[in-house]
């Protein structure tokens, strides 16, 4: 792959990348900083893409990787009990179902995002994560049943 190439599929998964990114941090400033992050890593380690057909996978596990980076810097910094309260709870402009997702342990999150939001396979999320496929798939059935309980409350509540 090369250098112009690695660019246009860069500008075709910005907004990917950040709603990755946004399952895995929350803050708009720390999504911000994972997407350059992971440009700045992708041009440099282009050399390590073994096959072109995998390039946004690749891509995708590299802001994976800076999200993470970025939360133990961040957990360096700020004490726990000086941590505000999150964003999410604070804006009224998400949905129930973003507040739901957000609930999720950060593996069942990471997979119901690139499965349902960015359309990537099982087999796809496995290799990003660097786990099996019946990982990815248990992850993704506890997910849909913790949100269905979680959803379904609520809308039990509604009536």
């Amino acid at each position: 792959m090369t250098k112009k190439q690695l660019g246009e599929l860069i500008t075709e998964s910005q907004e990917s990348l950040y709603r990755v990114a946004k399952t895995i941090l929350i803050g708009d400033a720390d999504c911000a900083d994972a997407v350059s992050e992971t440009i700045v890593r992708a041009f440099s380690c282009l050399g390590t893409l073994k096959n072109d057909r995998y390039a946004r996978t690749w891509l995708i596990r590299i802001l994976i990787n800076e999200c993470r980076n970025i939360q133990r810097r961040g957990a360096r910094i700020v004490p726990f009990d000086e941590v505000p309260e999150r964003e999410f709870h604070r804006k009224e402009n998400y949905s129930d179902l973003y507040k739901a997702v957000m609930t999720l342990p950060e593996e069942q999150r990471i997979a119901v995002a690139l499965y349902y939001m960015e359309g990537y396979t099982v087999r796809e999320i496995a290799s990003m994560e660097g786990t099996t496929q019946s990982a990815v798939k248990n992850r993704l059935l506890r997910a849909r049943r913790t949100l269905k309980t979680l959803l379904g409350d609520q809308l039990e509540d509604e009536e």
